[in-house]
């Protein structure tokens, strides 16, 4: 499926179920891999506002920031999603984060 027609796809579940944090991540994940990020983004927050232990929503969230150039947010982003990585042993994850958040503090 092109990424036209899956933001399409996940735009029409939306208007359906506009609460699901669900559908607000996989239209956000599909908005970022098209580059759409000011659109992931919003998204994406919703997500996160629904589910606040979402890490990977977090570390999406995070590479975000990064790409505003928002080192601040960044760091503050990954660093809950550290917490999260733990609380919920994800040690793939872990590792990933803790080398973003050895790239931002110099």
């Amino acid at each position: 499926m092109s990424a036209d027609s899956l933001i399409a796809k996940y735009q029409g579940l939306l208007q359906a179920r506009p609460n699901d944090e669900l559908i607000h991540f996989s239209l956000g994940k599909a908005l970022y891999d098209a580059g759409r990020i000011p659109e992931a983004e919003t998204h994406l927050r919703a997500a996160l506002a629904a589910k606040p232990d979402w890490m990977v929503v977090t570390m999406l969230l995070a590479k975000i920031a990064l790409q505003r150039d928002d080192d601040t947010e960044a760091r503050l982003l990954y660093q809950s999603a550290l917490k999260l990585a733990i609380d919920q042993h994800h040690e793939g994850p872990e590792e990933e984060i803790r080398a973003a958040l050895a790239k931002l503090d110099p």
